[in-house]
C-alpha cells in the first residue's frame, strides 16, 4: 500500500511538474512577480534570483514536490535549475505554484548554484487561487497570502542567509504542516 501512494504522488508531482514544462514562459511568471508590490522591490537590489514558473506537490503523509527554472544575474539567464523536494509529515492534497528565490549578494548566488541541500519547515493552507503560507529554513523566510496575482496581501519578509522566496498559488488543495528537504541542480547555459 505504502508503495502504491509513493508511485501515486510521484505520478502526480511529476505529471504536473512536466506537462508544465513543456509551456514554461519564464517572462510571464517574472512579471507575475514584478506586478506584486513586495517581491517587485527584490527586482531592484538583488545581486540575483532563480524563478521556477511551475513546481508540482503532491502528498500524503510522505509528499514530494518538482520544478524547473532559470537562474539570473544582472537581468540575463545564467543557467537552468530543478528542484526536488521531500518532506513527511501532516499532508494531504496536491497543488502547482510559481516560486522566486532573490539572492541578495554574490555569496548568496555561489551558494545557490553550488547545488547545496536546504532544509525547512512549512505550514500551509491553499485552496485554488487563494492561499496563506508561511515558511521558514536556510532557503529563507517567508510569508504571505495570496487572492491572485496582483493581491496586496502580503507579509513583509527580510533576507534570511542572503535569500528570500516568495510563492505564487497557482491552484490545487494542499493541507500541509511538515518538514522536508529540498535539493536545487544547477547547469550553466
Amino acid at each position: 500500500m505504502k508503495k502504491l501512494a509513493l508511485l501515486v504522488i510521484a505520478a502526480l508531482v511529476f505529471g504536473i511538474s512536466t506537462f508544465a514544462a513543456a509551456a514554461e514562459d519564464y517572462s510571464s511568471t517574472i512579471n507575475v512577480f514584478r506586478d506584486s508590490p513586495i517581491p517587485a522591490e527584490y527586482f531592484k537590489t538583488a545581486y540575483g534570483y532563480a524563478v521556477f514558473p511551475t513546481i508540482g506537490k503532491a502528498g500524503f503523509v510522505v509528499g514530494g514536490s518538482y520544478g524547473v527554472g532559470q537562474v539570473y544575474r544582472g537581468g540575463k539567464a545564467t543557467g537552468k535549475s530543478s528542484v526536488i523536494e521531500g518532506s513527511i509529515g501532516f499532508q494531504a492534497g496536491g497543488k502547482a505554484f510559481s516560486e522566486i528565490i532573490f539572492f541578495k549578494d554574490k555569496s548568496a548566488y555561489d551558494e545557490f548554484i553550488s547545488g547545496n541541500f536546504e532544509f525547512d519547515a512549512t505550514a500551509q493552507a491553499i485552496a485554488v487561487t487563494v492561499g496563506a503560507e508561511v515558511q521558514g529554513g536556510t532557503t529563507g523566510v517567508s510569508a504571505g497570502a495570496s487572492a491572485g496575482p496582483k493581491s496586496d496581501v502580503q507579509a513583509n519578509p527580510k533576507y534570511f542567509k542572503g535569500t528570500i522566496t516568495f510563492v505564487h498559488s497557482m491552484g490545487g488543495l494542499m493541507y500541509e504542516l511538515s518538514l522536508g528537504g529540498q535539493k536545487f541542480s544547477y547547469e550553466a547555459i
